[in-house]
């Protein structure tokens, strides 16, 4: 639309095709209303995914009358800046760099790749990943150029296997015959989920992880700041405390910001600590060739569940209520072999530092966040709001079936510096606009790694100064060498979904529960994992058993007439529990519970926490289709009450109202609802909803406490 140097709107100066410099970033873009504008909302709704999905800017509005164009601005697009020759760039196209990349990034990118599928085919432009002008690289990263959305025929995986063939032939050598294997099962339809993919993919690249050495240096660092009495974060290692692995064993970086006033925040943040320390210790032990990534992310999300269970539980028995209750955020590091575990709650956040950019990979729990996640707003319109720093959710503020951790797996094949740090150094995007000067040294070996803990915690004071700022700089170093050996596709012939997506683990809709509400007790000697064992524990468990079964085997010869040694009845299970796969199979009047975000209609949200009712069975499926439309009534839901929402920086209690209340009655094609996204209620079980065949019966807000 212009030649270079040109500038557009009297504000967006042209460095090269396609590519524009805002001059006047300070003043908010001009933007349609967003029902007119229905491209938008695919991009908004992968805010997740901004990694790897640019996210609109604003829009762009040339020429007067019917005959004016819209163009729409991506922001943080995959660029190459060459600073001797000031010259800026696309990044190259992945089907370029492919020649160029080591057998580890290569299988990087397909990983990538197939992780990016399922939630772009939601949004109905998968499209995207298919086309090699969309599909860019930005060193180890895939980034795409723009969404392609989607003919009236969605892309499937066969047409995945397909692009991925024309890879084979200029694959490395040691995985040729991989990729070759891989992209043909995809055409075959031997490979028909992203879960079996990705699994496919996990175990090549724990493959070539063999041929990776990796070495860690952790360094953390809190103050108090210029502005408060008192430090509320903490973090681990203790503050100033150096760690390198080798020699040592373990590394984990954790950084967590309290919430709650004297005697609260410092108290939750530092009980979590603790308790995730003592949950982890045990995982960062096990061998990598043991361990099951979908399991170790149940586990770290089970970590910190048991530590939001505990700080809740303090503030029950010491009867904290509203502004009172402490809590606490949390991003914590995990780096295991050739990967990097993220996990987080809350608005502290994880930046990854390579030499090619800066990218936060967390997204704040806040009300702006979740407003762009529903589609309701772009990113710079909704910070401006009021409400818009509000957590939707912390550690400690209800019962752990309310938190939704987010945590994610990145694969590393390149040096790189990942930041966990509190919003005292996040704010004003001061990480932004330090990290190339201050952390990219430690990348080339400038600056000693304490140096650059200590300077960052200066400009938090000097440049922010309004809070407690709490950091911890994670620098992994890589040394690769090709491997000799061909590594092997094995596609199992029958296969059960166990991954799980490494970006869309986190909150969805939902604001904070009851801060009065009373939480369960977990004993101190639970056990860190509820999924699996590590596998160095199985063998001496066998012996343990057997031992026992001996034993038992000679009690019963010795005192066949005892009657304890009788072997006890097997316990029923609940009866008043329905247990179904599907919404097709419920009778008229059950009740579920939603525990994630459902779809219906023209891509609105039923949030998680909302009780339904059957009205009627639908035994007929859609002609068309095969699908079953089921019937069914709202009773409570999260847009019709409102939810208390706790705004960490000023400590109050604010309830924002729900944009877009659901209807009494909604229509729900079952065979598009997970069975994991929602739970029967028991028949026996206090339920909001009235019998089926009465009309729900409206009951006035109660105003005296928070839903």
């Amino acid at each position: 639309m212009g030649s270079p140097g040109e500038i557009l709107a009297d504000r967006y100066l042209v460095l090269d095709k396609f590519v524009l410099l805002d001059t006047k970033p300070g003043l908010l873009t001009l933007t349609p209303e967003l029902d007119h504008l229905q491209p938008l909302k695919a991009y908004l709704r992968l805010i997740p995914y901004r990694l790897h999905v640019p996210q609109v800017y604003g829009v762009l509005f040339l020429g007067d009358g019917p005959s004016h164009q819209e163009i729409l601005l991506l922001e943080k697009p995959p660029l190459l800046v060459d600073e001797k020759i000031q010259q800026v760039q696309l990044a190259g196209e992945l089907t370029t760099a492919w020649r160029d990349a080591t057998s580890m990034r290569q299988l990087n990118w397909l990983w990538q790749i197939a992780h990016l599928w399922q939630p772009l085919a939601s949004e109905g432009v998968v499209s995207s990943l298919l086309d090699s002008s969309v599909l860019r690289v930005e060193g180890s990263l895939v980034r795409l150029l723009e969404l392609r959305f989607d003919a009236a025929t969605s892309p499937e995986l066969p047409q995945l296997g397909e692009f991925w063939q024309q890879l084979v032939h200029e694959a490395k050598p040691a995985i040729t015959e991989f990729v070759n294997e891989v992209s043909l099962s995809l055409i075959q339809g031997k490979i028909n989920s992203t879960d079996q993919l990705i699994g496919v993919l996990d175990r090549g690249l724990a493959g070539l992880g063999r041929s990776q050495t990796p070495s860690i240096k952790i360094i953390t660092k809190t103050d108090t700041g210029p502005s408060r009495q008192r430090n509320e974060d903490s973090c681990s290692p203790p503050s100033g405390t150096l760690v390198s692995k080798p020699p040592q064993s373990t590394a984990l970086a954790i950084v967590c910001d309290g919430i709650g006033g004297h005697e609260g925040g410092n108290v939750a943040s530092n009980l979590a600590i603790e308790t995730i320390q003592q949950q982890v210790h045990q995982l960062t032990k096990v061998p990598y060739d043991h361990i099951d990534p979908s399991l170790l992310l149940n586990d770290l999300d089970k970590a910190v569940a048991i530590a939001n269970d505990k700080i809740s539980q303090r503030n029950d028995s010491e009867n904290r209520q509203g502004r009172q209750r402490m809590g606490t955020t949390l991003v914590m590091a995990l780096p295991v072999a050739h990967e990097m575990y993220i996990t987080h709650v809350g608005d502290s956040r994880a930046y990854w530092i390579t030499r090619h950019g800066c990218y936060q990979v967390t997204l704040d729990d806040d009300v702006a966040s979740r407003e762009v996640r529903l589609g309701y707003a772009l990113y710079r319109e909704a910070v401006q709001q009021s409400s818009a720093g509000s957590l939707v959710q912390a550690l400690g503020m209800g019962p752990s079936t309310s938190l939704h951790p987010t945590s994610g797996r990145f694969m590393l094949d390149e040096d790189a510096v990942f930041l966990l740090t509190s919003d005292g150094l996040s704010d004003f995007d001061r990480v932004e606009e330090y990290w190339e000067t201050e952390i990219l040294p430690i990348l080339v070996g400038e600056v000693p790694i304490a140096n650059v803990a200590d300077r960052l915690v200066e400009i938090a004071n000097t440049k922010n100064g309004h809070d407690n700022v709490t950091i911890a700089l994670v620098h992994y170093q890589v040394q690769y060498w090709e491997p000799e050996i061909t590594i092997k596709a094995f596609i199992p012939e029958s296969y059960s979904a166990k991954t799980i997506d490494f970006a869309s683990r986190g909150t969805d809709s939902i604001l904070l529960g009851s801060p009065n509400h009373k939480t369960q007790v977990i004993p101190d000697t639970e056990p860190a994992k509820s999924s699996g064992l590590p596998l160095q524990w199985i063998v001496p468990l066998i012996f343990v058993l057997a031992a026992g079964a001996l034993g038992l085997f000679v009690e019963r010869v010795r005192l066949p007439s005892v009657p304890w040694i009788s072997s006890p009845p097997t316990p029923t299970s609940n009866p008043t529990i329905k247990e179904t796969r599907s919404l097709a199979n419920l009778s008229p009047g059950s009740v579920i519970k939603t525990k994630k975000a459902i779809s219906w209609g023209n891509k609105q949200l039923i949030p998680p926490g909302t009780y339904l009712e059957v009205l009627e069975k639908t035994s007929n499926p859609q002609p068309v289709t095969g699908n079953f439309l089921v019937p069914m009534g709202v009773c409570a839901s999260n847009s019709t009450q409102s939810s208390a929402n706790t705004n960490k920086s000023a400590g109050t209690t604010s309830v924002p109202p729900n944009p877009k209340p659901l209807p009494a009655k909604v229509l729900l094609d079952s065979s598009k609802i997970n069975p994991l996204s929602f739970s029967v209620l028991p028949e026996d079980a206090p339920s909001p909803c009235t019998p089926a065949t009465q009309p729900p019966v409206p009951q006035p807000p109660d105003d005296s406490s928070p839903t």
